[in-house]
């Protein structure tokens, strides 16, 4: 318990001493959530939207700066410290507490960049329930966090794994955002007919949001899928992150022995 504790404060740390990820934690989640709805209210009125255009398009913009947000976190984490990692498992430090100080950290930014998220959403706008809204911004987040670390460890390179996380991200968000209605769906042994927007890791905590914002509640046809997503990720982020860095098999940087 106490590597983690130091591990995490130390990442903490290495953040606080960059300007940038403090300026875009405070800026990035207004301005986008902003955006969203000036552009939403732009478009035609459309009827399956259910709510006023500006409230869909905060809703959106809220749910994508948080999940974009700690993303960027978790890829990062993750990429910009394999070095520091390699050496620190030299000198004895587990591989897996490195990670989960790692993880640690994304999950404090997560709550930080939901709560930013949060508060100036709720500025402009009703929410029915506070909390669940609350909880589902952080569910988005922690998806994302983790298909950062995931990508972070297997494309370990910075320019790359930016433009991978910002291609899905975008893909992710047009599906999920309900802006443009997909139907299509496919059918799966035991479990039958699926939709493809469950295949898309923000489509559950979009409509938890929206859930949350519009009527109360956290759905649990929705809940279930979404905290799926965040068990799935968080075993595939250790698996990534064990491959990448050869643990377990005695391998340094690269795989070289």
């Amino acid at each position: 318990m106490g590597r983690l504790v130091t591990g995490t404060r130390l990442r903490l740390t290495e953040l606080a001493r960059q300007p940038l990820t403090l300026v875009m934690l405070l800026v990035l989640p207004p301005v986008v959530i902003e955006l969203y709805a000036t552009a939403v209210a732009s478009f035609p009125r459309l009827p399956t939207l259910g709510a006023a255009p500006a409230t869909v398009g905060r809703m959106t913009g809220a749910l994508f700066s948080v999940a974009f947000l700690a993303g960027l976190v978790g890829l990062f984490q993750v990429i910009s410290a394999r070095g520091g990692d390699e050496r620190a498992a030299v000198a004895g430090f587990p591989r897996w507490a490195m990670l989960t100080t790692r993880l640690l950290t994304m999950c404090l930014l997560a709550l930080a960049g939901a709560a930013v998220a949060f508060g100036a959403f709720s500025l402009h706008e009703q929410v029915a329930s506070p909390a669940e809204a609350f909880a589902a911004l952080v569910l988005a987040a922690l998806v994302y966090g983790l298909l950062g670390v995931v990508i972070g460890s297997l494309v370990p390179a910075e320019l790359e794994g930016s433009i991978l996380l910002v291609f899905v991200a975008d893909i992710d968000n047009a599906l999920s955002s309900g802006l443009f209605p997909v139907e299509a769906s496919m059918s799966l042994p035991v479990v039958g007919a699926v939709g493809v927007t469950d295949f898309v890791p923000l489509y559950h905590p979009h409509e938890l949001f929206t859930a949350a914002v519009l009527d109360g509640g956290l759905p649990a046809a929705h809940l279930v899928p979404a905290v799926g997503w965040v068990a799935a990720l968080l075993v595939l982020a250790f698996a990534a992150y064990g491959r990448a860095t050869g643990a377990g098999t005695g391998a340094g940087p690269g795989g070289a022995r």
